[in-house]
């Protein structure tokens, strides 16, 4: 055996072809202990099971072992930290299927249908069915068809292959509205599972989207305790689905949530809230609020004094903004209010032009804030800000972000090698098990088994 064979079948990062494993069970030592005189399977077995055929299983499989490491206390379910990734699909990346895109054009020829269907003496408001109905009213009994080069269409004809090529046009277009759902922009038409998203590594180099799939990890005492595949691209999107499937899978919930900004939205604060769990989700100006820069925008409301004795706040000019009127609305079954404060009068203030732009000299700033957010984030800010939020914040850029860095850096697993959520589930669960096996071997070697949080650095 040469060393470009023993390189690509056991170096770390790891083996993905089948026919490569295929060779590494016949030569490489590892393997043929595995088998333990075993007949040694073909590529095309391994193809087999890596499809989605066996993704229940291989799942059930992933959350048995994970339920083991509970009863070992190897984990525990006071914490768990939640990240994602975009990891890039089979798919062709130049196969777009954007949603706007397919609003436009069938608004566009249903345009056209309304005037070839009144031509044709359609009656009543167009629908697809009239459209096909219509379609084939225009063949006469025993029609045949004519094609070719010196042969003439008949009337009735030309009339259908108009009709028929509209309605098909029209069931293709909303096809790809079904398929691409309410909860993305796109899709490929090689993956239709798999949405356009920017990948990071691509980001500075040409800012190619490519399809991909939103990969969910969550992680409790350096182990994989949790994943998922979501064609949503944003990491809010996918939280609430996410623990309410680990919950299923695990029969427990985990008591406070560890995530990083891009999962602050109200509808996840309301839904931790529910549940009774802590949420320890940076909010998105987390960062922002601790620069200078921040700070010397006085128009926003979190630089604003709040009044003692009214409700309202006091701006940088003098000027008080007082509570004027309140809206609510209700969304995935979450009720959300949002407060307005108008200023009593702007006219004259030296500060008006930087505040707010209105060339109306007459309109005064009026600023609103989500009652439920603001409140929520300042328990997070509190939560964050506490001795144990410094400690959960620490080990969480170590633990979650730790476990993608193995798996896509030193696994180099950068790409699905399957097409489909249900295939690419499969590979995904295989992947972790494999990590929290490795993960559990290696804690027993350094002797650190039943470790959970790396404690903080003492100055």
């Amino acid at each position: 055996m040469n060393q470009l064979q023993q390189k690509q079948y056991t170096g770390k990062g790891g083996i993905y072809s089948t026919r490569k494993l295929e060779l590494a069970c016949r030569k490489n030592i590892d393997f043929i202990w595995l088998l333990q005189g075993e007949k040694v399977p073909d590529y095309s077995s391994f193809a087999r099971f890596r499809s989605g055929k066996a993704k229940e299983a291989v799942e059930e499989l992933f959350y048995q072992f994970v339920q083991r490491l509970a009863k070992l206390e190897e984990t525990e379910y006071e914490e768990v930290f939640i990240d994602g990734t975009k990891i890039e699909s089979m798919a062709n990346r130049y196969t777009f299927v954007w949603k706007t895109g397919v609003e436009k054009n069938l608004a566009k020829l249903k345009e056209k249908a309304k005037v070839v269907f009144n031509e044709c003496g359609g009656k009543g408001n167009l629908t697809r069915k009239k459209l096909r109905e219509l379609a084939d009213k225009q063949l006469p009994p025993n029609a045949e068809f004519v094609h070719g080069i010196e042969k003439r269409k008949s009337e009735w004809q030309k009339r259908y292959e108009k009709l028929d090529s509209l309605w098909t046009k029209w069931t293709d277009y909303e096809d790809k509205l079904f398929t691409i759902g309410n909860n993305r922009r796109s899709m490929s038409k090689t993956d239709k599972d798999a949405t356009f998203m920017r990948m990071k590594e691509d980001h500075m180099k040409n800012g190619q989207l490519k399809p991909a799939y939103n990969v969910q990890l969550a992680v409790n005492s350096e182990y994989i305790t949790g994943v998922a595949a979501f064609s949503n691209r944003t990491d809010s999107g996918t939280l609430i689905p996410f623990l309410n499937h680990i919950q299923q899978m695990q029969g427990r919930s985990y008591r406070d949530i560890v995530a990083d900004a891009g999962y602050e939205s109200v509808r996840n604060y309301l839904y931790l809230e529910q549940h009774g769990q802590n949420c320890y989700i940076k909010p998105i100006s987390y960062e922002k609020q601790k620069t200078k820069k921040f700070k010397s925008q006085f128009w926003r409301v979190e630089n604003m004094e709040p009044l003692e004795h009214e409700d309202g706040f006091l701006c940088a000019g003098g000027r008080k903004l007082l509570f004027a009127r309140s809206s609510s609305k209700k969304e995935n079954g979450f009720v959300t209010t949002t407060d307005y404060y108008r200023c009593e009068d702007c006219s004259g203030c030296e500060l008006r032009s930087k505040c707010f732009k209105s060339s109306d000299e007459t309109k005064s700033k009026e600023i609103r804030m989500c009652v439920e957010s603001s409140e929520h984030r300042k328990t997070a800010f509190e939560n964050l800000f506490s001795e144990r939020g410094a400690l959960l914040r620490m080990n969480r850029s170590i633990q979650v972000e730790g476990a993608f860095g193995v798996l896509k850096s030193n696994r180099k697993f950068k790409r699905f090698l399957m097409r489909g959520k249900t295939n690419i589930s499969t590979e995904l669960f295989l992947l972790c098990l494999a990590f929290d096996l490795q993960k559990f071997f290696s804690k027993l070697q350094r002797r650190k088994r039943n470790s959970h949080l790396f404690p903080l650095k003492k100055e």
